[in-house]
């Protein structure tokens, strides 16, 4: 019960951070491009340690397709799959079946 609450919250904050990022900043900006806005150096860093840490693969084909796609469509994403969990959770219990026989 708590874990679908803490999804369905996570979803509601993340479709909300969607909703202010395609709202105010202007139309079509990437997620690169915000995130440098904000701070150049976190992008760098980022780069530096997945193309270390993990792979050039993972860089070239996970981290930058994710960079340019609009600002907006990632936490949209993401708020929609954690309202997804948050449904799959809450009704994974069911309700209790009756034991009375059907005739």
């Amino acid at each position: 019960m708590t874990g679908a609450r803490i999804l369905a919250v996570v979803s509601a904050v993340l479709l909300v951070i969607a909703f202010a990022l395609a709202v105010l900043l202007p139309p079509l900006t990437t997620l690169g491009r915000a995130i440098s806005t904000v701070n150049h150096g976190w992008l760098v860093s980022l780069q530096e340690t997945v193309r270390n840490g993990i792979s050039e693969w993972a860089w070239l084909h996970l981290a930058v397709p994710l960079l340019v796609r609009p600002a907006w469509l990632v936490p949209a994403g993401l708020g929609m799959v954690a309202g997804g969990l948050a449904l799959t959770v809450s009704s994974g219990r069911g309700a209790s079946r009756s034991h009375r026989r059907r005739s």
